[in-house]
Order: structure tokens, then C-alpha cells, then sequence
């Protein structure tokens, strides 16, 4: 049976991907909160799933950080990093999701008096345990950009003897008043590291089209994140495909931080031929994990099913992986699609 014209839930949800744009702090389910905060003698001012749920209250980037660094705070223990990330995987799973390479906030740990190599530790171990569900799982290490970049620089420091187990370095939080050129010093010595670079240009930010520059042309990003708002430069969209540079889309999170999830400006960029991919962000707060984010920018960008195959093939082509293994999972979505019946 031919592959549907108009791409179907259960197609979207098997269908092989990469996530490249995840917090895996932004995976912290109510139960694993409310069972972390009794294992640690925590004590919340939420004690039910619902109530958990019904603190999510948020409709811009600042107030949904309001609440997702609160959180944290249940996390205390290397096993307690190992559990969050082997929950995520085994979701992503379910989800198709053969390749991640996800988000983590060593800064929004170490604050709180936990050491450095325990969230390495804990994290690391589950990647290697992510296996077990086919999956192929690397860290990311993101730096806090509300914070000072001797911050940021004493963490990459930290991270050093922990390089084997740390693919690249990322930028995340809150954009406002700081630019992407406040870290350039930290990310050039990432990079002398050996370390792969990411930096968040968010949606909708004052500055975006400037930030968006500055991690191009200034710092020289290998991927960006979000990064939605180049529509407005075609310049820099021209420069991004020149570059063959990935942008990791999250539709379903932008609907929550802005008025809608951009699929307009995504199938737009899909069509230039940008390496756009779909992801889940944050995706314990915003309600759906990656198969959602498919689902959902299918529905609303009347995008047919050749066109959600490409954003699947981009997930992997984007990833900081082997010219092989990118083949192989190219031929992983072939075999997938040639084999779908339903």
C-alpha cells in the first residue's frame, strides 16, 4: 500500500527521527517530580499530578522559566539524573526517535550545590543504557545565558575531564540583553576543545535577526536552535543554506511562548530548501513529546507526506554524526516508508 498523500498519525509517529532541540530537565513529568521529591525529602507545594499540572502557568519565555528552573530543585542525585533522561528515552522510543542529541543545564544544578559530575554521570549513563531501546543518544551542555560568561566559562572548564562524554556546547534561557556575542569567547574555546556548537536565537525576541547573525557569521554555529525568524532576512536565509545549516524547529512549544507555532515560517523555510528539523523543547510542560510536534505542524502546515519524509531525512542530516551513519539512517526511512501499510 502507497504511503497516504496526507501524512497520518500512526505514519508520523513510526516514522524513523532524530530530536536535536531537547531539554531533558524540560522532560520532568509530574509523577517523576512527585516520586523525586519524596525519595529526596523535598517538600512541594504541589502533591498530586494535577496540581503539578495546573502550575504550569505560562504564556511567554520568561514565565515559563519561572517555572521550569523551580523544578529542578527534585533532582539531587546522580541516580535522579540517570531516571530523568531513561524516562525521555523510553517516550522518545515510542516516538520513533532513533538518534538524539539533547540539552542538558549543568549551571541550574552546580547553583544548587550538586556536583558537576554527578549530572555528567547520571546522564551519561543513561545515553549508554539508550541503546537498549535503539536508540543513539549524546549530551549536549548548554550554558545559561542569564548568566555571566565567567560562569559559562568556569563550567566549560569543569567540563574538561568529562569531554569523552560531551558532544558540543549549546545557549539557552533568557535571550533578552543577552546576545550571542557575550559568550563568543567561551564558545571559541569550545570549539578549540573539540566540542561541536549550538546557540538558542528563540522566537520572537527583540534582537532576533541580529542574534541570528552574530551565531553565523560571528560565532559560527554548526546548527541553530529555534532560529524561525531568519524568514525576516533573506539574506541570512541564503547564508543558512549555503552553510547547510540545521534550525531546530519546536512547533508546538512556540505556540505556547508566542501566538502560534511558526508552520507557516517552517514550510516556508522547508521549501527553500533549509534543513528545518521538528522537536520537542521542552516537552513535560508543553504537553507533547516529538511525535506531537509531527503530528500537530502536519495538520496545521498542510505539508504532504513527502515533505514530512524530508524533515525526518533532515533530523538525521543535521546531526553530528558520520557520513555513514547518516546513511544508514536515511536507509532506515527509505526501508520504513517502502514497508508502511497503514
Amino acid at each position: 500500500m502507497p504511503i497516504p498523500a496526507v501524512p497520518t498519525e500512526s505514519f508520523l509517529m513510526g516514522l524513523p527521527k532524530a530530536e536535536l532541540h531537547l531539554h531533558v530537565e524540560g522532560t520532568l513529568e509530574p509523577d517523576l517530580k512527585l516520586e523525586l521529591a519524596a525519595k529526596n525529602n523535598i517538600e512541594l507545594d504541589q502533591k498530586t499530578i494535577e496540581e503539578v499540572e495546573a502550575s504550569y502557568q505560562f504564556n511567554d519565555l520568561s514565565s515559563f522559566l519561572a517555572v521550569y528552573y523551580p523544578a529542578m530543585n527534585v533532582l539531587q542525585t546522580e541516580d535522579d539524573f540517570y531516571a530523568l533522561a531513561m524516562a525521555y528515552f523510553r517516550r522518545a522510543a515510542e516516538n520513533g526517535v532513533k538518534r538524539t542529541e539533547m540539552f542538558f543545564d549543568p549551571q541550574a544544578h552546580t547553583t544548587r550545590g550538586v556536583p558537576f559530575a554527578d549530572v555528567v554521570n547520571g546522564y551519561y549513563r543513561a545515553t549508554q543504557d539508550a541503546a537498549d531501546l535503539g536508540i543513539s543518544a549524546e549530551l549536549i551542555m548548554c550554558f545559561l545565558r542569564d548568566m555571566s560568561a565567567e560562569s559559562a566559562a568556569e563550567h566549560l572548564e569543569m567540563s574538561v575531564p568529562f569531554a569523552d562524554k560531551i558532544l558540543g556546547l549549546g545557549l539557552d534561557s533568557d535571550e533578552r540583553d543577552n546576545p550571542p556575542a557575550k559568550f563568543a569567547e567561551v564558545f571559541a574555546r569550545g570549539r578549540e576543545l573539540g566540542y561541536k556548537l549550538t546557540m538558542h536565537c528563540d522566537i520572537d525576541q527583540v534582537g532576533s535577526i541580529e542574534n541570528i547573525r552574530q551565531v553565523i557569521e560571528d560565532v559560527q554555529v554548526d546548527r541553530i536552535d529555534h532560529g524561525t525568524n531568519i524568514v525576516e532576512n533573506p539574506e541570512l536565509v541564503a547564508m543558512v543554506k549555503e552553510k547547510g545549516l540545521g534550525l531546530t524547529c519546536c512547533p508546538v512549544s512556540n505556540s505556547f511562548v508566542t501566538e502560534d507555532m511558526k508552520a507557516t515560517e517552517i514550510t516556508s523555510l522547508l521549501r527553500e530548501g533549509i534543513k528545518v528539523t521538528l522537536n520537542s523543547d521542552d516537552p513535560a510542560y508543553f504537553g507533547g513529546y516529538i511525535g506531537k510536534n509531527y503530528v500537530d505542524y502536519a495538520a496545521k502546515s498542510g505539508v504532504s507526506t513527502e515533505e514530512m519524509i524530508q524533515i525526518a531525512k533532515n533530523s538525521f542530516d543535521v546531526c553530528w554524526i558520520s557520513d555513514e551513519e547518516k546513511a544508514k539512517y536515511f536507509a532506515a526511512i527509505d526501508e520504513y516508508v517502502a514497508s508502511f501499510e497503514g
